[in-house]
């Protein structure tokens, strides 16, 4: 494995070790942490983590499934993470199914979710004027969770997410780009007010607007090879 900051177990986390031991290695990919082409050994991250092999081998195990890694006999786990052609499909999966969720949220939508969507807006515009990128990312994912969340679907929920996840690294280049984040919090803005007046319709196509908008500025970025 190449020289990067160490992977950790999140004890917070009320999971099994098993899962533990896999969002970590997953979230090392998904980051760029491990990239493309790395490997993995079994008894290095078994190390590393503070467990014993077998949680890592599973791990690696239901990442293969997922595509993100390709375990080679009698070398490790090969990383193949996320291809810029993953990332353009998901993207125009999203404009697809996102717009849904947010016809569905303005029409489901409690007066907790409103307020739970009112306050992450407010924050995303304290940390939008201070250029905070990190905490931005948080933000952009909890609105989006919110919404997903006031759909009141759970297949649309569970697909979104995973979205989200597989993308974390992109999303974090996309809002790094000069401006983006500042059009990103206004885009959110029109997308609440369009949820808090339950106007599904226009909450729906405001939504894919702003996928389409975040699409196009993420593609940008990779073609100016940042």
């Amino acid at each position: 494995m190449g020289n990067h900051d160490k992977i950790k177990i999140d004890s917070a986390n009320s999971s099994s070790l098993r899962q533990k031991v896999f969002i970590a290695i997953e979230d090392a990919v998904l980051s760029g942490r491990y990239k493309p082409g790395e490997c993995l050994v079994e008894s290095k991250l078994a190390t590393e983590l503070g467990v014993s092999r077998t949680p890592v081998r599973e791990a690696l195990t239901q990442l293969e499934r997922e595509g993100l890694v390709e375990l080679v006999p009698n070398k490790g786990a090969l990383v193949t993470g996320i291809s810029p052609k993953d990332i353009q499909d998901i993207y125009t999966i999203r404009i697809m199914i996102e717009g849904l969720a947010a016809r569905w949220a303005a029409e489901y939508i409690d007066e907790e979710e409103l307020k739970e969507l009112q306050d992450a807006i407010e924050l995303e515009e304290f940390y939008t004027l201070k250029n905070d990128i990190e905490h931005l990312i948080q933000l952009d994912s909890r609105f989006h969770h919110i919404i997903y969340k006031a759909s009141k679907s759970r297949p649309l929920l569970y697909m979104l997410k995973t979205f989200h996840q597989y993308i974390q690294h992109a999303r974090t280049l996309s809002l790094e780009r000069p401006g983006r984040a500042y059009k990103a919090l206004q885009e959110h803005k029109l997308i609440f007010q369009a949820i808090k007046e339950h106007d599904g319709q226009r909450a729906e196509q405001l939504t894919a607007d702003h996928i389409r908008k975040a699409s196009a500025n993420l593609l940008n970025v990779i073609n100016s090879g940042k």
